[in-house]
């Protein structure tokens, strides 16, 4: 007996001594910053697939008229959720009626047990229009959508639901999820997945696979949803370049079906776990009369008001520990501005010894060193930057950019130990193609009239210090950028404590591996050595100089 006690022991002590080293070869932020590293496109693979038919069975409708279905939940509070659907049958054609949200209501039923719902909410309905007075294109007019929030629910605990109407009856059948955990520095999503520019091709369906295989609890969505903007009204086939494919467009127009698709591709990961969106260019989806992001607005409730923002463009959320900021790259981001004076507010509202993580998102990049959209967003940078430096943003997630690039940590294109780490994750699999070329690859800077943004001023500018001093490009990977490669995927965080989360990246290929993944690091905080507002004051003061 004693000999097998000694012999557990000692396989414990092995097991245990084998995961501390195998974790030990994860690196981390203290370990940088790291001297780029560049992995090139895998020829063995495609840069690219088609878009998956309206008719591929995760696409088509499955239910009928007065059911609900595009489920999907978002957080509102620690407390409280939003549940999202749609009933109703969408049109498109020439002549459109729009459906009449007041006709079916708009129900959650819900409780701790499964088929027990102890409570019930109700909430709005909405239809929408996508419009076009012009000839040969067709107009759309969506089902109804329903939009609830259920509260008092408890952190950390698992609830059971249906939504619908229960006059007629309508109701879903019985889905589940799980809220997260309250605010606190002890307690933190399981896992946190983070995807940009999905689309609907068969890359996406690999994406999102490989996603629900690392099993999150919640999901952070950095713009570029559906892609039904690359599209004519009348539907078919998607193009990679819609400008090429369709060049006699009157307007930029979007097959409005797609977001339906859309909608039902997602729900079985939707209905059970929170996403909260942030827009993109691809949902400016621009219709007559100036009006943009229409399908945005309608389709997705986000918890604006909950955070005092008065748009859903911007807002920010908890999660556990986690802090979230979700800004707007495609309105107002100027200091003198809604969303700046927003963004400012929530900062200081911000506690650390309650949320010690930070992380903000939005779609276009300011650090990426791919030719494709360099920088685009340099405005925003000039405007913004300093202001989540002066506050220690710890993270920054982007898309835009079809492929991977995690930063070392920088300020003002300055290594800097107390900047954010800025990760690109827009290579979710959608139809444009992964993006290949480099801005300090040799005939591959882009000129001072590329890039310019579909919101906001240009603002290129040329280096003034460091390596690529007087020059608008490196000629060789950016100190700033610690590796890039062109794949598709999608990222987890998993945050560990008040000071170390897990960053893990997922290339889409590696769903056929055991074990294998393209980027792997901890971002570690060190509030102790980063007090921000002497240093800011200083370099932005020299920066508008």
């Amino acid at each position: 007996m004693k000999g097998s006690t000694l012999w557990i022991g000692l396989s414990l002590f092995l097991i245990i001594t084998k995961i501390v080293v195998a974790k030990g070869k994860i690196p981390t932020t203290l370990d940088g910053p790291f001297v780029p590293v560049t992995h090139r496109f895998d020829p063995s693979l495609r840069r690219g697939s088609d878009d998956l038919p309206m008719s591929h069975p995760r696409l088509k409708k499955n239910v009928t008229s007065n059911f609900p279905e595009q489920i999907a939940l978002a957080i509102s509070t620690p407390t409280t959720m939003w549940i999202s659907w749609v009933t109703g049958d969408a049109q498109i054609g020439k002549n459109v009626t729009p459906l009449d949200p007041s006709t079916v209501a708009s129900e959650v039923w819900y409780g701790k047990e499964s088929g027990k719902y102890t409570k019930v909410k109700r909430g709005v309905a909405i239809v929408y229009g996508q419009l076009y007075p012009f000839e040969g294109l067709l107009n759309y007019t969506s089902g109804i959508i329903h939009h609830v929030r259920i509260d008092g629910l408890e952190p950390g605990s698992k609830y059971f639901y249906k939504c619908g109407d229960h006059s007629f009856p309508a109701l879903s059948k019985e889905h589940s999820f799980e809220t997260l955990p309250k605010p606190s520095p002890n307690a933190y999503p399981h896992r946190i997945a983070v995807i940009g520019d999905l689309g609907l091709t068969s890359n996406t369906t690999t994406t999102i696979d490989h996603l629900i295989q690392n099993d999150p609890s919640m999901i952070l969505m950095v713009g570029d949803l559906s892609y039904a903007n690359q599209y004519r009204t009348t539907g078919g086939k998607g193009a990679s370049c819609f400008s090429c494919a369709f060049p006699d467009a009157p307007i930029r127009e979007t097959y409005q079906p797609r977001w339906d698709g859309w909608g039902r591709f997602m729900e079985p990961l939707t209905s059970r776990i929170p996403m909260m969106v942030i827009e993109g260019n691809h949902e400016i989806e621009p219709q007559a009369a100036g009006i943009t992001f229409q399908s945005y607005m309608a389709r997705f409730a986000v918890p604006s008001k909950e955070s005092g923002s008065e748009s859903n463009f911007f807002y920010s959320f908890d999660a556990g520990g986690v802090h979230f900021i979700m800004l707007g790259a495609y309105v107002d981001y100027n200091t003198t501005g809604a969303q700046y004076a927003w963004l400012k507010k929530d900062l200081n509202r911000v506690d650390r010894s309650i949320t010690p993580w930070l992380v903000a998102a939005w779609h276009s990049p300011w650090y990426n060193s791919y030719a494709s959209h360099y920088q685009e967003f340099e405005c925003m940078r000039q405007e913004m930057e300093a202001l989540l430096y002066q506050f220690g943003v710890d993270i920054v997630f982007n898309g835009h950019v079809h492929a991977y690039e995690r930063m070392n940590r920088v300020f003002n294109y300055t290594l800097d130990p107390c900047g954010p780490v800025y990760i690109t994750v827009g290579d979710g699999g959608n139809i444009e193609k992964v993006d290949v070329d480099h801005a300090d690859d040799a005939g591959k800077c882009p000129s001072a009239t590329d890039n310019v943004p579909e919101f906001g001023g240009v603002c290129h500018l040329n280096f003034t210090s460091g390596p690529a001093k007087g020059k608008f490009c490196w000629d060789k990977q950016p100190e700033w950028s610690a590796v890039r490669e062109s794949s598709f995927g999608h990222g987890i965080l998993e945050v560990v404590n008040s000071t170390y989360a897990l960053w893990t990246w997922h290339r889409n290929q590696d769903i056929y591996k055991e074990d294998s993944h393209g980027d792997e690091i901890y971002i570690v905080r060190q509030p102790q050595l980063c007090s921000k507002t002497p240093k800011v004051i200083s370099q932005l003061n020299y920066f508008l100089q």
